[in-house]
């Protein structure tokens, strides 16, 4: 256990809130962790859904379970009642406990591994809204292009290995194990390409010849690894794709509710300032831009 006390001040980097608010048709929705909602103005598509956010107490010592009016609240404050997809960027709780209910209340596709399909057939999810991926094999929802390529886990993973039975909450947080994790490359049929990284893991050269213009890049447990981890995370992914526009994800304490400001995961977990003075200096090295979203706006990376 790390023995620093507190929290980074997230207001340290209020200015790096800058994301531009999207004016068009193609924009990009943060709603905390590594959920984000991408539409167009025609089809809406959604990373993990994860709204519940229970408090620590619950997940370390009791059981967890989608929290209806939590979900409910978010999907009606950003005006969704249909998405195409719901892609979890792998089965932990804090990315899939609350997939099956988004896809189910939206008519989406819930789309991922196989342990993201065992969190779909917990819920009752029907078998033709259950898409197991293949690896690298791209999928088309309206305009939009999805390719989900494997990656791993940051370390520590503290629930690894795969869900192998259906998962009916309430459950231990363990029951929701890591299974398959993923980087996914998105492409949008006006040109626009973005790499959707919710875990701050990699596999080495896994995305080699890939391109993206903007990467969402997730941070979580990145400042408790070494500095040559965190540079060699940054070249297997922004660099590997060629992004110009870095915007971090999965920073934010998700133990607090979603209608409470956010704030940085505390140093017994992470270090957003290591994090930032590493991806600082590896960013104006390549000419790279960093920023983070601003939960609830929709803004447009490309722009």
């Amino acid at each position: 256990m790390r023995l620093k006390l507190g929290r980074p001040d997230i207001g340290r980097y209020a200015a790096r809130f800058d994301v531009p608010p999207a004016d068009g048709p193609l924009g990009v929705t943060f709603l905390g962790v590594a959920s984000l909602l991408l539409d167009d103005g025609e089809t809406r598509l959604m990373t993990d859904g994860f709204f519940s956010r229970p408090g620590l107490a619950k997940v370390a010592l009791g059981k967890v379970a989608p929290d209806v009016e939590r979900i409910g609240a978010v999907l009606a404050r950003v005006g969704v009642d249909r998405l195409a997809a719901v892609v979890p960027v792998h089965s932990h709780f804090d990315h899939a406990m609350d997939s099956a209910v988004v896809a189910d209340r939206t008519g989406a596709d819930l789309v991922g591994g196989e342990s993201t399909a065992y969190v779909g057939r917990g819920h009752g999810l029907p078998a033709d809204r259950i898409r197991v991926a293949t690896p690298g094999e791209p999928m088309s929802y309206g305009a939009f292009t999805l390719t989900l390529v494997e990656s791993h886990h940051c370390p520590p993973d503290r629930f690894p290995g795969e869900i192998t039975e259906p998962v009916v909450p309430p459950v231990k947080a363990g029951a929701y194990k890591c299974g398959e994790a993923w980087s996914i490359l998105v492409e949008h049929a006006s040109g626009a390409t973005a790499l959707l990284q919710g875990s701050a893991g990699y596999v080495e050269g896994s995305l080699a010849g890939r391109r993206a213009d903007v990467a969402y890049l997730g941070i979580g447990q990145l400042g408790v690894q070494s500095e040559d981890y965190i540079r060699t995370y940054w070249t297997e992914t922004v660099e590997a794709v060629g992004a110009r526009r870095v915007v971090l994800t999965h920073w934010d304490d998700f133990f607090r509710p979603l209608d409470r400001d956010l704030r940085a995961l505390p140093y017994l977990g992470d270090d957003l300032d290591v994090t930032m003075r590493v991806l600082d200096e590896l960013a104006t090295r390549s000419g790279v831009t960093v920023h983070f979203p601003t939960v609830w706006r929709r803004e447009d990376p490309w722009a």
